[in-house]
């Protein structure tokens, strides 16, 4: 089984981001959560080619409004 490691910014926010490791592959329009907060993923990209069972992606995520349920 494949192991995403998706690595997220949000634009204009120096404090939130990260890197999570997702069993599901991330699609954009999913949402995530981030500490307390929900981010849609607006854009995603491949980092590099798989390697074993890793996929290696970047999110580019932007705030939800609180009635939208997170995907992940």
């Amino acid at each position: 089984m494949a192991v995403y490691k998706l690595s997220i910014v949000v634009p204009g926010r120096r404090d939130i981001g990260g890197i999570l490791n997702l069993e599901k592959e991330p699609k954009s329009g999913d949402v995530i959560l981030l500490g307390r907060e929900e981010y849609k993923i607006v854009d995603i990209v491949e980092l590099m080619p798989p390697r074993g069972n890793f996929v290696y992606l970047h999110a580019i995520c932007q705030p939800v409004e609180k009635n939208s349920p997170a995907s992940f």
